[in-house]
């Protein structure tokens, strides 16, 4: 697991090689500005940076797929801890416009080419 400054798609392509073959899970707290990637599970990002001070509520857990870098598929938007009744988001997507494109925002200011 590791928390990210600036990574490269490079970097991306190893971790899903290593990983999932496609794909790197990553958690991102949207209020602080964050970005956790390379662990098996999103639950164990969202519990890294739980333990690091984050709040569940700025939590949200996306997928990456860095052969995709510079389309709409390069992040996906589907994890099980995205969840959350309590603030209306019912299914394992984003439901908040805002937030989705904090998350895009963040993602694209910390992965580089």
């Amino acid at each position: 697991m590791k928390e990210v400054g600036i990574i490269t798609l490079s970097e991306l392509n190893d971790m899903a090689a290593s990983m999932y073959g496609d794909l790197v899970k990553a958690v991102v707290d949207v209020e602080r500005g964050i970005l956790v990637v390379d662990s098996e599970l999103h639950v164990d990002q969202e519990q890294f940076l739980l333990e690091q001070g984050s709040n569940q509520k700025d939590l949200w857990g996306i997928n990456l797929y860095p052969q995709k870098y510079g389309s709409d598929g390069f992040i996906e938007f589907d994890s099980m801890i995205n969840i959350r009744p309590r603030q209306q988001n019912m299914s394992r997507g984003v439901e908040n416009e805002e937030i989705k494109k904090c998350i895009i925002g963040l993602v694209l200011r910390k992965v580089s080419e």
